[in-house]
């Protein structure tokens, strides 16, 4: 155990701090025994620059496959070109409406406490990108949201205008490794509002030459089976949403709708949620729900730390990296 590991395992003893050590461990014993791990992303965990501790996450194998929402994939972006530009508010929450209305005129887009710049992020990387639809468009070919990133990421195109080190992106990280990414409801993200403008203004011919949702799940279908016929897979799910929900639902769906009973359940589940079970949230449900949907199983692995994410999931990332 390194510095880090020891100083945890020593202090984080009850409630949910004993919850992140039980998992963490869980996660490093799963890894220790050939297993792979997801991670899934909600929320706006790039905007919190989880590629601090992610990337390096994905540089040292600790990662192997990501679920994300299309907003956490291009936000890594924004802050790899734009960083300079951000702004941060720590008196959010006292702002008026006048005031909001100001961060408006200046192209500042809000996250909490954050500031993108429309400008500089943005619209920078919608210009980037669109030449990048474009040759789809006009060779007749498609491909997934996050292709078009790894793409524009490995071209090199963008990297005068990096103004954080490259090593804290983490998309950046999983395009070098070529990691496999799922990104459900991507049109649900600026530059899939984007997209849809540009189609709308004769920019790109067609709403096909980005691959949709439902090809993601084909794809997860096929790295899941072809994955688990080797070696266990664990879910790691930070915060709750389409991000945590799509992914884990391809266990039921290889077993039950394409009647591959002999597919195994996920081996490891935990999650970061602050959401409230009572109130019918499938964010907030306890795993062993899952079990009632086939996938868990009763001798899965699960952990719920219910506490907030951008506190909570590095310390378990450093935590893995340090044992």
């Amino acid at each position: 155990m390194g510095e880090i590991s020891s100083f945890i395992k020593y202090h984080y003893r009850h409630f949910n701090a004993a919850a992140l050590v039980s998992a963490s461990e869980a996660y490093v014993t799963h890894l220790n025994g050939g297993g792979k791990m997801m991670i899934t992303l909600a929320g706006a965990m790039s905007t919190a620059e989880l590629g601090l501790s992610l990337a390096e996450m994905i540089r040292k194998d600790k990662v192997h496959a990501i679920t994300c929402t299309g907003a956490n994939l291009e936000e890594d972006v924004f802050n790899l070109v734009a960083h300079n530009s951000y702004v941060r508010l720590p008196n959010y929450r006292d702002l008026s409406p006048q005031e909001e209305v100001l961060l408006l005129e200046k192209g500042l887009n809000r996250v909490t406490d954050t500031c993108i710049p429309e400008h500089e992020a943005m619209r920078k990387i919608e210009s980037a990108i669109l030449e990048l639809w474009q040759e789809a468009d006009k060779a007749g070919e498609r491909y997934l949201p996050h292709e078009f990133f790894y793409k524009l990421l490995l071209s090199g195109k963008l990297k005068t205008e990096y103004e954080i080190d490259p090593k804290d992106s983490w998309l950046l990280a999983a395009a070098e490794k070529n990691l496999p990414i799922f990104v459900p409801g991507w049109e649900d993200s600026t530059l899939g509002n984007m997209f849809v403008g540009q189609v709308k203004k004769g920019n790109v011919s067609s709403y096909l030459t980005v691959k949709s949702g439902l090809e993601y799940m084909s794809q997860l279908v096929d790295w899941y089976r072809e994955t688990a016929a080797k070696t266990p897979i664990g879910f790691f799910q930070i915060g709750g949403g389409i991000a945590g929900d799509f992914p884990i639902c391809v266990v039921p769906l290889i077993r039950q709708d394409i009647e591959d009973e002999n597919c195994p359940c996920w081996a490891y589940f935990c999650q970061i949620s602050d959401s409230t079970t009572s109130y019918g949230s499938y964010s907030g449900a306890v795993p062993n729900e899952k079990i009632t949907w086939e996938k868990l199983e009763v001798e899965t692995p699960k952990f719920v730390i219910e506490s907030d994410a951008t506190i909570v999931a590095p310390l378990v990332f450093a935590y893995v990296m340090d044992m």
